[in-house]
């Protein structure tokens, strides 16, 4: 469906009885390849086009979506969006964000699209290349395989304000899996990447070589003490502190009141010096739109500059929720009401690298792989599943496992180490961070 096609769906909830009305049709084609042992084990291809129609009647509202993009289709979808909206229960902050604030005019060309669509023999010699370089490694036991993708999606988002705009783009990736060591010594080690366009990618033998190295690099894991000691969570998982930020800074959960950080907007939360900046028209970025999902502008802003906590992210129904201005951070799917998301972040970084964090810290414990996060998103006490390494003297000793690592997130904010080996990943870009002592449960 192009943006007039749109526009008449539009015109038709009008008709049927809506005040008001969005209409977004998404486009997707995919392809996957999977090898393992050095032979073809999966091919995936998948292709959908979908409608999705939200609907406003005063305060009420309703969102439907659908795959049957005929008239008919369209016809159906209306009536079901109004007649739900006319049975739904009031929501006093409900409606379509102020037009004053709609990106209007021609929009950013982010060059998210990259027309070089790969075969799927070229996917799969991609995941054999990964994985020859993998199994090509010492103490390499074994490949849980390696996979090669490619997705295509567009966008096109109409309101009945009188904003239309589309957006298109394209992501590559690649990953590889090694088993290192034999029965009960066996570790894993994984690795990979993700681009906009194919060429962007690292070569498929550094995935497959790195995803080996970390295998082999667990071997002969031990088992800490509980302990109070410096901790470093590598570049490439720190994100992991970052996320739960964004989920108490995102306005829907402050409005409700269910965030440690309600009451923090403009206080220091962070040592000074460190910046988180939000950059939703980065070039090639995964995570970049030219506008946000109300179609609202939107820009690049910093939500911890040197340090303070300079936002909410909000989108329109949070944005008069709380009595503010909607900061263009509006995410939404096909159906339901819209909700928030940042964009690409980048962590600026610090002075030191690994090793010098390390050398700071003396010993501790670098972190390389999580599992089960905890979150009491009330109070900001987090704990998760580690492995990783044990380091003295500021170098890696041995490797650790089956520990858990715990704080509270304000503290740990507050004493954070930004490191300088920043890692990019997905629409995250992040250095290792050091914190100078953190509480760790072992045997």
């Amino acid at each position: 469906m192009n943006i007039d096609a749109l526009d008449q769906v539009i015109k038709s909830a009008l008709a049927a009885g809506a005040q008001s009305a969005e209409a977004v049709f998404a486009e997707r084609q995919s392809l996957s390849v999977g090898v393992r042992q050095g032979a073809l084990e999966e091919v995936e291809r998948g292709e959908s086009q979908d409608l999705g129609l939200r609907v406003l009647i005063g305060r009420r509202h309703a969102s439907v979506s659908g795959s049957d993009v005929s008239p008919e289709g369209c016809r159906k979808l209306v009536e079901r969006a109004v007649a739900m909206a006319r049975l739904a229960a009031e929501d006093p902050y409900a409606g379509l964000p102020p037009t004053s604030l709609l990106a209007r005019g021609d929009h950013a060309d982010l060059d998210l699209f990259d027309p070089d669509e790969p075969s799927a023999e070229r996917l799969e010699q991609r995941a054999l290349e990964a994985e020859a370089a993998l199994l090509a490694t010492p103490n390499v036991s074994n490949s849980n395989g390696a996979s090669a993708s490619w997705t295509s999606s567009a966008w096109r988002f109409v309101t009945s304000d009188g904003f239309a705009g589309a957006q298109r783009g394209t992501a590559s990736s690649l990953s590889a899996q090694a088993i290192a060591g034999e029965g009960s010594e066996m570790e894993q080690g994984y690795d990979a990447a993700s681009s906009r366009w194919v060429a962007d990618l690292p070569d498929p033998a550094v995935i497959g070589a790195e995803a080996a190295r970390r295998a082999v690099a667990s071997l002969g894991a031990r088992k800490l003490e509980s302990c109070t000691a410096p901790v470093i969570f590598e570049n490439r998982l720190a994100g992991a502190l970052i996320g739960p930020l964004l989920g108490a800074i995102a306005g829907p959960a402050v409005a409700r009141g269910v965030s440690f950080l309600k009451d923090k907007l403009g206080e220091r939360l962070f040592p000074a010096g460190v910046t988180l900046r939000d950059d939703p028209h980065r070039p090639r970025g995964l995570a970049s739109q030219p506008f946000d999902d109300e179609g609202v502008a939107n820009q690049a802003r910093d939500l911890i500059a040197d340090g303070v906590l300079t936002t909410w992210l909000l989108n329109a129904s949070s944005a008069r929720q709380l009595g503010l201005e909607t900061t263009g951070h509006a995410s939404r799917g096909l159906a339901g009401p819209p909700g928030v998301s940042a964009t690409n972040l980048t962590l600026e970084p610090g002075e030191k690298d690994l090793a010098g964090l390390m050398a700071d810290a003396g010993s501790g414990v670098l972190i390389t792989a999580m599992f089960g996060p905890s979150l009491n998103a009330n109070t900001g006490d987090w704990s998760v599943g580690c492995s990783g390494h044990w380091f003295e003297g500021g170098a890696l000793a041995y490797p650790v496992t089956e520990i858990t690592v715990a704080g509270n997130l304000i503290d740990i904010y507050a004493r954070l180490v930004v490191g300088a080996d920043t890692y990019t990943r997905g629409g995250l870009r992040i250095p290792s961070l050091l914190v100078d002592n953190l509480a760790i449960a072992g045997k």
